[in-house]
């Protein structure tokens, strides 16, 4: 069956070269003409878990309290007070400025905020308009301590040295995308419920299509927005020192910085690993023919990923280099294999020359690429849709590489024609001997360091942690970094998290005195901010409806008091910035109704309340239609000991065990719980799997290699080189996120490739003379330096991104080439020591001689 198939091969293919090579060029013209049609997407809906019930009610706490995309924009004055008239009119006309952009739906400044002690507001004040900045009269320096000071606006809108600001630049939502994506969650709603008919079906099908379609605008013109809010930002920097923030920005600079690595990087990695290719095989074919394997792979997953309308995000930007990676070390391992034959016999037909390479090689590529292909299939349970994504990306890369290395390879192989000599540097490798030698001689040593190793990798896995901190991707020199770094420090925090509270609170309520009827006007009970703002949630202005009940239960001394515990209990956390709530309410009622407000000053206070302060104080805190009080706070992202699970089961064990709410009564949700559930589930989930996963690859030996004994060993370097790069991780301090769980498929997937190769080769070896050492050395000898080649090549390229101002980049290019040298060493040192100790193959029938040199040339 196997001759029928490769006599079928030779004659479709090799016979016909030059036909074989204008059809494949025509498929991967066919594929690359859509690559224009690639979209590159950093939105917070790629980084979130389907199907997390979080993440239904954070979408419904958004519809209920709202919910709004904005941008912060620190200013600080270079050489004048931030007082002073004229700092205070380059505010207004950098607001101005940013109001008349399209997208933009309102710009708040100091210069618009109510202010309720500046002089201090009295309780017959109440209803009448706030002053603000703008007005005349108003004392600037009262003005500047009430920003410093106040309950409301301590830590959010002036730093602490009161020559820091910051704008709120909200953005408008994009209705299409909002429509498309709340039909979408009914729809995958109804799918999971079981009641899904075909016609629902086909409407899923075209709205997911629309709802990615509309995404591609709308980050595009998203883009265009913070293009033109830093063009204007720009012509104000000479007067001020002027940060940019916001999860918009951040998601766009993620890709940007992404994009920014592959055109910096990129044609340097290819350089240096095509010159390194240059000084190992010292013929320009054998540089130009993987150079020619890697491009056509990427040509056509890139086009095929275009077909498929598969969004390329921050999770998969790495996509390419991991496909040049595996596409690299296939090439290279048929070239060194033919480069062998051609050695051994010069004169025979080239074209038998290059099928004895396909007949040979062909078992261990196939192998090698099911078993990468199982690490990363792994991906596609995890739940997070970029994830799967790039787990059905990798996994149908692998096998278009396989595909084009043996279809194009062996073409572009025929058409190079035999050598004309020897080729150079192919007889002995010192560093192939050095590895035998060691392990012959040194394999004690080998398996003392091997257990070392092992040890230090198990204390690094336990240290290994679950976390991510966006600040950490940026460079301390970047702007992102130094925006997100004053906000935090100076503005109260960056990651919002809002603790929505069930009523809790005596359902009676305060009867309002005759007096207060004048005061009977219905007020919209729907809060007008985002759960989740990062910076003044209670600036929004969104409608609501109109309740039923005069007062909330909430808005009463004792309501306002179980909020006040909690906020004060939240604001002592270290890792917690400024906090919002009712508490604070509870705070300026007692400052302005002079100390001991009860219920009926409260009652009469919340009928009284003009809107612009209805819209500070109360709507962003209560929802009367729900009775639910909302905190919203926000996180520091550069507080050290931040911990997110850790922070989140803190926050309601205190709320549960101390403060005594039920447990069902406390909700807490927006980014930050999102986040988290994402890393927590891609843990367990990656766990969970890579059991599963070397359990399959246990099997998949045992079908190749037929030997319980010989699979085990085979095995076992494998899950030392994933113990030692993710314990080194956990040394480091590197966490596991969505970034780097790709190191665990990149080791997993080289180590056994080389596993593979490697035992594949010894069998063959010593099947010669049933001489384990004289194998060992002649496995070294030959697939040992296609391994080498591969990993010196791969490591020099890679090394290069440490040079990056992305730590993700870094991560990747440093992790990655110290995976190929663990997975390296472990093929060339630890497993070849294991089989001659245990001596899986049968009985040793070495020869008396010593074997050395002369047995790696096959002498």
């Amino acid at each position: 069956m196997r001759n029928r198939l490769l006599n079928a091969y030779q004659r479709l293919l090799l016979s016909r070269p030059w036909l074989s090579l204008g059809v494949i060029a025509l498929l991967i013209v066919l594929f690359a003409v859509r690559i224009p049609e690639l979209r590159l997407e950093a939105s917070a809906d790629t980084l979130v878990l389907e199907g997390d019930k979080a993440l239904e009610f954070y979408r419904e706490i958004g519809k209920r309290f709202g919910s709004q995309s904005f941008l912060v924009i620190t200013y600080r004055p270079l050489h004048e007070d931030l007082m002073s008239d004229a700092v205070l009119g380059r505010i207004a006309a950098l607001r101005a400025e940013l109001q008349q952009l399209e997208n933009v739906r309102a710009v708040t400044s100091i210069l618009d905020v109510p202010l309720l002690y500046s002089p201090p507001i009295s309780f017959t004040d109440i209803g009448e308009p706030m002053h603000t900045l703008r007005d005349a009269g108003v004392d600037r320096e009262l003005a500047r301590r009430e920003f410093l000071e106040s309950p409301i606006y301590r830590e959010l809108i002036l730093g602490d040295d009161g020559q820091e600001t910051a704008l709120q630049v909200t953005l408008k939502p994009d209705l299409e995308w909002d429509a498309l994506l709340e039909r979408r969650e009914i729809l995958r709603s109804k799918r999971g419920q079981g009641f899904f008919s075909a016609e629902e079906k086909r409407e899923l099908e075209r709205v997911e299509s629309e709802f990615a379609t509309r995404s591609v605008i709308v980050q595009d013109q998203q883009r265009r927005y913070i293009e033109q809010v830093r063009g204007i930002l720009e012509r104000y920097r000479a007067d001020a020192s002027i940060f940019l923030g916001g999860v918009p920005m951040i998601a766009v600079d993620m890709i940007a910085f992404a994009q920014n690595d592959l055109e910096r990087f990129g044609g340097a990695i290819l350089g240096i690993m095509l010159l390194v290719l240059a000084l190992i095989f010292r013929r320009a074919v054998w540089v130009l023919i993987p150079l020619t394997a890697c491009a056509s792979t990427c040509l056509l997953m890139l086009g095929l990923i275009a077909w498929n309308q598969w969004p390329l995000t921050v999770v998969s930007s790495n996509f390419v280099p991991l496909l040049l990676i595996l596409s690299l070390a296939i090439t290279i391992h048929l070239i060194n294999y033919y480069r062998e034959q051609f050695e051994v016999r010069p004169d025979a037909p080239h074209e038998e020359l290059v099928l004895d390479t396909v007949r040979f090689m062909i078992t261990p590529i196939v192998y090698t690429s099911a078993t990468t292909g199982v690490a990363f299939a792994s991906f596609v349970v995890s739940g997070i849709k970029p994830v799967i994504d790039f787990g059905w990306m990798m996994t149908i890369g692998i096998a278009v590489s396989m595909l084009v290395a043996f279809t194009l390879v062996p073409v572009l192989l025929l058409l190079a024609g035999k050598p004309a000599a020897k080729p150079a540097g192919s007889s002995h490798d010192p560093f192939a001997l050095v590895m035998a030698r060691m392990v012959v001689h040194h394999g004690n040593a080998v398996l003392l360091v091997s257990l070392l190793l092992l040890i230090v990798g198990l204390v690094g896995l336990s240290r290994l942690q679950v976390e991510n901190r966006f600040i950490d991707y940026f460079d301390q020199s970047t702007e992102i970094y130094r925006g997100m770094e004053l906000i935090d420090r100076e503005l109260g925090g960056t990651i919002p998290l809002s603790i929505v509270l069930d009523i809790d609170v005596p359902s009676a309520l305060p009867e309002l005195p005759p007096a207060a009827d004048e005061f009977s006007d219905d007020f919209d009970d729907e809060p007008a901010t985002d759960s989740g703002d990062e910076f003044a949630d209670d600036f929004d202005d969104a409608e609501a409806s109109a309740g039923a009940n005069p007062v909330d239960p909430w808005f009463t001394v004792y309501g306002l008091q179980r909020v006040k515990e909690v906020h004060d209990y939240l604001e002592s956390l270290p890792e917690v910035g400024k906090v919002l709530s009712l508490g604070t309410v509870y705070d300026v009622a007692n400052d302005l109704l002079g100390g001991g407000v009860d219920d009926i000053q409260l009652a009469i206070a919340y009928r009284s309340l003009p809107e612009d302060m209805r819209k500070l104080l109360l709507d962003p805190f209560l929802s009367r239609a729900t009775s639910q009080a909302m905190i919203s706070l926000r996180i520091k992202e550069t507080s050290a000991g931040l911990r997110r699970d850790e922070l989140l089961k803190r926050i309601r064990s205190h709320l549960v065990d101390k403060l005594g709410f039920a447990p069902d009564k406390v909700h807490m949700t927006g980014m930050l719980v999102l986040y988290n559930n994402v890393l927590q589930s891609l843990f367990r989930s990656q766990i969970l799997t890579i059991g599963v996963t070397f359990l399959v690859i246990l099997m998949m030996f045992l079908v190749l290699f037929r030997s319980v004994y010989l699979s085990l060993l085979a095995l076992a370097p494998n899950l030392l080189a994933a113990g030692v790069v993710l314990g080194t991780m956990g040394l480091t301090g590197v966490p596991l996120d969505v970034m780097t769980i790709t190191i665990a498929a990149i080791v997993v997937g080289i180590g056994v490739d080389d596993c593979i190769h490697y035992v594949f080769r010894f069998r063959h070896e010593f099947a010669i003379d049933h001489d384990y050492v004289a194998a060992t050395y002649r496995s070294h000898g030959s697939i040992g330096k296609a391994m080498y080649y591969t990993s010196v090549t791969i490591v020099a390229g890679f090394s290069i991104l440490a040079l990056s101002n992305f730590r993700p980049s870094i991560y990747f290019g440093v992790l990655t080439a110290f995976a190929m040298v663990v997975a390296m060493l472990g093929g060339l040192l630890l497993l070849p020591r294991l089989i001659l100790l245990f001596k899986p193959l049968g009985p040793d029938q070495a020869r008396e001689a010593p074997v050395d040199a002369a047995v790696i040339a096959g002498d």
